[in-house]
């Protein structure tokens, strides 16, 4: 599928995005590198930054999710999740996991969702991060691997996979692929001298049945027609 394209508004050039998420008008971003990396809230239609926290200097801001009324925040390599006021941005506390952290979502209801960069997502307790279970993508036999980005959208789950420009959509209970959203001719400009400029950023506004998709360090967020819209 060849999403429509509803609208294009500026986007940060040097936010490295990891995570992304729509909420009550605003979009919610978690951006990445040593150093650099963040929690925002953006003003979806000029991208202007309406508040930020950086993260310490020694962890890089990965995926990022939203559920009752707290937001969890991953770190790559450092094994370490941030959880804070989804408001204020006041942290709450910590929790940790094995393996790196790529990507989060959450099913709206009771569990959070955990890429890793491989063909296995991790749905987790939002308390303890305990894995409840296990669920293998696949599409076709094949598995997929480099599952990045995650956005819960009724009912399936939509992944990035990393340095690819597509998105596949996967049944959260049997982890077929259930189809692809083809990105590639999303017109934003080459990053011909920044081979980290991948497509990378899923927010779903539930109240206007639209997605929100961008990549690291773009300049342009882009408005598309969710699937089967």
């Amino acid at each position: 599928m060849v999403p429509a394209i509803l609208g294009r508004h500026p986007h940060d050039p040097m936010a490295f995005t990891q995570g992304l998420l729509f909420a009550d008008g605003a979009l919610l971003e978690s951006t990445g590198m040593y150093g650099e990396s963040s929690l925002r809230r953006v003003d979806p239609a000029t991208g202007n930054v309406l508040k930020a926290i950086p993260l310490p200097p020694d962890v890089f801001g990965e995926g990022l999710a939203r559920l009752h009324g707290e937001l969890f925040q991953l770190t790559w390599r450092e094994h370490r999740c941030f959880v804070y006021d989804e408001v204020t941005f006041e942290k709450r506390r910590e929790l940790t996991y094995e393996g790196e952290g790529w990507g989060l979502t959450s099913d709206g209801e009771a569990l959070l969702v955990l890429s890793d960069g491989s063909a296995a997502l991790r749905f987790l307790d939002p308390n303890d991060f305990r894995v409840v279970r296990t669920l293998a993508v696949h599409e076709g036999g094949r598995a997929i691997e480099r599952l990045n980005e995650l956005e819960w959208v009724r009912g399936e789950i939509l992944a990035n996979v990393w340095e690819d420009s597509v998105v596949v959509r996967i049944d959260p209970h049997s982890g077929d692929v259930l189809g692809r959203l083809d990105l590639s001719e999303l017109p934003e400009p080459p990053h011909h001298d920044d081979p980290d400029a991948v497509l990378n950023g899923i927010a779903y506004d539930v109240a206007g049945d639209r997605l929100f998709v961008t990549g690291k360090r773009w300049s342009t967020m882009f408005e598309i027609t969710r699937p089967g819209h």
